[in-house]
């Protein structure tokens, strides 16, 4: 009896200790924020790899883009050097996860902010404005805005807003969905599709990237807000991004960035939105 005790006190010692190394393990009270890693001077911050001028992962490795420029500055008014940025791909349908399980401190992904995303992460920005667009082959005379799209096969992102508008209002498309908007592309190239829609700012880098091959038409039929996702709750970091993205602006740096890498393409910066500070 003594032993069959000794046994069950000491298997209830390990369940117990176990437990606790469960919970060490899944981020119990111990787990680092954003404001902590950018206190180490180290932060990890998702982006698109494929899309050019916007976010994208070059064959030698770096990373440029208007969104890579936005994500630094940002670091920086954090007091991170570029340097030790660890950037990590975040594809549309995978953002809200890699926030919430701490996967990245923030994301500059062409974001846009809305409702139903704001139930999961915070927002600070906007810090651009697009709208969507649709994307076709160069010699496409057929579609020329969202109203030609009646049995036509439409390709966008899984888990993005262009896909769920398109999904939403305007059910006659046949809307196809893949992991990244690279596929989709690939696609129209081969024929596969008849469209890619996305927003305006990223259709424009694809068609640059290729030219003579693509072309956007239409006129904008959404309004985009970008934003920087940032842990639900997470208020002293949103107000500091939301700071950095106001000086970013006042200093000129936002359109230096835009000109440099967007603007590259020959598509004209707007004029910089202003801060809402969700």
């Amino acid at each position: 009896m003594r032993i069959n005790r000794a046994l069950r006190i000491g298997v209830g010692a390990i369940a117990l200790a176990l437990t606790a190394a469960t919970a060490a393990a899944c981020g119990g009270g111990d787990s680092k924020t954003a404001l902590d890693n950018a206190k180490d001077g180290k932060l990890t911050i998702g982006i698109k790899f494929d899309q050019p001028g916007l976010g994208l992962r070059n064959k030698d490795g770096s990373y440029s883009g208007f969104d890579i420029e936005v994500a630094k500055y940002v670091a920086g008014k954090l007091g991170v050097k570029p340097e030790s940025i660890t950037f990590k791909e975040a594809p549309s349908g995978q953002r809200e996860t890699l926030i919430e399980n701490g996967q990245v401190d923030y994301i500059v992904a062409t974001y846009s902010i809305n409702d139903k995303r704001k139930e999961k992460v915070d927002f600070a920005g906007p810090y651009y404005i697009a709208g969507q667009s649709l994307l076709v082959k160069a010699d496409n005379s057929s579609i020329n805005g969202p109203d030609d799209l009646k049995g036509k096969k439409v390709c966008s992102v899984k888990g993005s807003t262009p896909a769920q508008n398109i999904e939403k209002n305007y059910p006659d498309t046949q809307l196809q969905t893949n992991d990244t908007y690279s596929l989709c592309l690939e696609g129209l190239s081969a024929g596969s599709y008849d469209a890619v829609t996305t927003d305006d700012i990223i259709l424009a880098g694809y068609a640059a990237q290729s030219a003579g091959s693509y072309k956007v038409v239409g006129k904008p039929f959404t309004t985009e807000n970008y934003g920087i996702g940032v842990k639900k709750g997470d208020k002293e970091l949103r107000d500091k991004v939301n700071d950095a993205i106001e000086a970013m602006i006042a200093d000129g740096s936002w359109k230096k960035a835009f000109d440099t890498t967007v603007g590259a393409s020959g598509y004209q910066a707007p004029t910089p939105p202003t801060v809402n500070r969700y």
